[in-house]
C-alpha cells in the first residue's frame, strides 16, 4: 500500500477506501466477522461436509447419499442439489398425522449397502403400501444460521391462523414432537439448526453420532446382524460440532444489483401481495452469538405454514396438513434451476403459476399484470 493510501486510511477517506477493498461475498463463503476459532471450525466443518463415507467408515446400511456435499453441492458445498427424496406419512381419520417412524418414515432411504442387499435382497427401504408419498428436492443451506437466530417471538408475531386481519393469509406455526417451534424443512417441523444437522447424518447417510446414536430401521424391522460393521456412534461430537459450525456460518447469498426494471419488479412483488408470506426481511435475536446477533436478513420468508391449495398437497407432518408448506426463503433464488418443494417447476414463472390456496389471489394479480410488468417482477426474483 502506498504512503498516500495510508494517509487516506488515517483521514476522512478511510471508510470509502476500506469498503472498496472488501471482496464481495460469494456463495459458500463464511460470514464476515468470524473470530479465528469460528473460522477454523468452519473450515473443519467444510471438510466433514465434503467427506464421502463408505460402509467400513459408517455409511448405511440404508442411506440416500454417501456425503453431505453429494446433495448440497450446487454451486458449492452447502448449496442445493438435483436429488429427489421420498418422504412418507399417513393422515389418520381423526385428523392426526402419523410420520410412520416405526415403519421407516418420514424419510425413505433409497440406497442399500452391498452387505444389506446381499442379506435381504433389497436395493432400498420399502415404502409402506398405505403411506402417502411426497417428493422433496434438496434445498441450499446458505444463510441458515441467520434463520436459526431469528427469535421464536418474531416468527409467532406474524402468525394469524384465523385470518383476523382479513387479508386472506393465515400463516401458522408448526411444532416439533416435543412442542418446540419449528422453522426448518418444507413443513417447518425441525426447530433448530442443530436438530437439522444432527438428524441429517443418520437420516441421509446412515451415519450415527452422539446426538442420534441409533441406526434407522428397515421399514420398521431391525438391521440384520453383520451388515453394519462400524460400532455406534460412527462419528464423534467434534465432527458434528464442526459440521454445525460450517452450516451455521455460511453467508447468506448476496443479491445482484437491480436496474430500473428490477427495482420496479421489487415494487410489483409487494403490490401483488407476495410479501404477505415472503416477508422481505427478518431480524435475528439480540442474544444470538456473534456474528449472528442483531442482523437483518433478506430471507423473504415468515417461516410459517400456509395452505398452498390441493394441487401442491402431498403429505402431512406434525401440525401441517398435506396442503400446508412453510414459506420458502427466497434468498439465493438465483442459484436454483428447479423450484417448489418437489422441483416440479422449471421456471420462476411456472412456480408462481402453481401457487394456490392462500397464494391464489397474488397469483391471479400476477397473471393480470402486463407482460412487461411480469417480466420486471421475474427479473427482481432472479436477482435474489
Amino acid at each position: 500500500m502506498t504512503r498516500g493510501a495510508l494517509a487516506l486510511l488515517a483521514g476522512a477517506g478511510a471508510v470509502t477506501l476500506v469498503a472498496a477493498c472488501v471482496r464481495p461475498l460469494k456463495p459458500g463463503d463464511p460470514m464476515r466477522d468470524l473470530n479465528r476459532a469460528q473460522r477454523e471450525q468452519f473450515d473443519r466443518g467444510r471438510a466433514v461436509v465434503e467427506r464421502e463415507f463408505e460402509p467400513d467408515t459408517g455409511l448405511g446400511p440404508l442411506f440416500n447419499s454417501p456425503a453431505c456435499g453429494e446433495c448440497h453441492e450446487d454451486p458449492v458445498a452447502g448449496g442445493g442439489g438435483d436429488e429427489i427424496e421420498r418422504h412418507i406419512a399417513l393422515l389418520r381419520l381423526d385428523g392426526t398425522c402419523d410420520p410412520l417412524v416405526e415403519r421407516g418414515g418420514p424419510v425413505i432411504q433409497q440406497v442399500a449397502t452391498p452387505a444389506l442387499r446381499e442379506a435381504l435382497g433389497i436395493d432400498g427401504e420399502p415404502v409402506p403400501p398405505d403411506a402417502a408419498v411426497a417428493r422433496r428436492s434438496t434445498p441450499d443451506l446458505l444463510g441458515f444460521g441467520l434463520l436459526d437466530a431469528v427469535a421464536d417471538s418474531t416468527i409467532l408475531a406474524r402468525a394469524d391462523p384465523d385470518d383476523r386481519n382479513g387479508d386472506g393469509i393465515s400463516g401458522r406455526p408448526n411444532r416439533f414432537f416435543d412442542g418446540r417451534l419449528g422453522r426448518f424443512g418444507r413443513k417447518a417441523l425441525v426447530p433448530s439448526l442443530r436438530d437439522f444437522n444432527d438428524g441429517a447424518f443418520v437420516i441421509e447417510q446412515g451415519v450415527t453420532n452422539p446426538a442420534v446414536p441409533v441406526e434407522e430401521t428397515i421399514g420398521g424391522d431391525a438391521i440384520p446382524e453383520g451388515v453394519d460393521p462400524v460400532p455406534e456412534p460412527e462419528i464423534d461430537r467434534r465432527a458434528i460440532d464442526d459440521t454445525d459450525a460450517f452450516v451455521r456460518f455460511l453467508a447468506a447469498p448476496v443479491p445482484r444489483s437491480l436496474d430500473q426494471d428490477g427495482r420496479r419488479g421489487r415494487k410489483l412483488f409487494a403490490s401483488v401481495g407476495c410479501v404477505g408470506c415472503h416477508v422481505p426481511t427478518l431480524e435475528t435475536a439480540k442474544y444470538a452469538i456473534d456474528p449472528l446477533r442483531a442482523k437483518t436478513v433478506a430471507a423473504y420468508t415468515d417461516l410459517l405454514l400456509h395452505d398452498m391449495g390441493p394441487e401442491l398437497a402431498d403429505i402431512c407432518l406434525g401440525d401441517a396438513s398435506p396442503s400446508e408448506f412453510r414459506t420458502e426463503p427466497l434468498m439465493g433464488l438465483r442459484l436454483s434451476s428447479r423450484f417448489l418443494h418437489d422441483a416440479r417447476a422449471g421456471t420462476l414463472r411456472e412456480a408462481i403459476e402453481l401457487h394456490g390456496g392462500e397464494a391464489a389471489v397474488s397469483r391471479d394479480r400476477f397473471r393480470a399484470l402486463s407482460e412487461e410488468d411480469r417480466a420486471a417482477l421475474l427479473k427482481f426474483l432472479a436477482s435474489l
